[in-house]
């Protein structure tokens, strides 16, 4: 269904609106605070809830971490390799523990599904690396302290 409309003559070149949105434009330009942030010198303050580099929680020097394998299965980039070895006490624990961060897309889903609490995603935000990494089990408990 067609609608027509009855519009005033100025509305005909829409002048009214390029001067309401030039309007705009100049205020947000002229009056709005500046947000850019100098990145080495100055830190932005994120939220205790966001999520950045991974660590393994660790207590008394054992990582808590049994190797249920929940944390690769809902992991949704498939980004966690577990392999499960078995301690004298016959305690599973994860041989070999890694996480390919270029795949992770940082949801949170494998700190959620750990009965144990045993993996968390710390406030670490700086993961630059000059070529493609894979966090080892060792190097994921050593990042445990920087929280």
């Amino acid at each position: 269904m067609l609608v027509k409309r009855d519009l005033k003559p100025l509305a005909h070149i829409y002048l009214i609106e390029i001067i309401k949105g030039l309007a705009i434009t100049m205020k947000n330009m002229l009056f709005a605070r500046n947000v850019t942030i100098q990145y080495p010198e100055e830190r932005r303050n994120y939220s205790e809830r966001f999520r950045g580099m991974h660590y393994i929680k660790a207590t008394n020097g054992v990582e808590n971490c049994t190797a249920c394998m929940l944390c690769p299965t809902v992991c949704p980039a498939e980004c966690i390799h577990i392999e499960a070895g078995e301690r004298p006490d016959k305690e599973k624990y994860p041989v070999k523990f890694e996480i390919d961060v270029l795949r992770c897309c940082f949801c949170g889903m494998c700190e959620e599904a750990c009965p144990k609490d045993a993996i968390k995603l710390s406030t670490i935000y700086e993961m630059s690396q000059s070529k493609r990494t894979v966090f080892s089990k060792d190097y994921l408990l050593e990042q445990r302290g920087h929280k």
